[in-house]
């Protein structure tokens, strides 16, 4: 689930209990869909990698 934070957005883990993955200033709808979805490992490693070069 993503929370609004201070300068975005961030990715809530509920079954760890902790935040996961980078601050965006975007919510990244894209990948909340395959988080919330199918939660393809691959897929989601893919747009981490985009959104990350996103950011530079």
């Amino acid at each position: 689930m993503a929370k609004g934070v201070p300068g975005g957005y961030q990715v809530w883990d509920n079954k760890g209990h902790r935040w996961w993955g980078d601050l965006y200033e975007l919510c990244p709808d894209d990948l909340l869909i395959e988080l919330n979805g199918g939660a393809d490992p691959e897929k989601i490693t893919a747009l981490l990698k985009w959104y990350r070069a996103q950011k530079r």
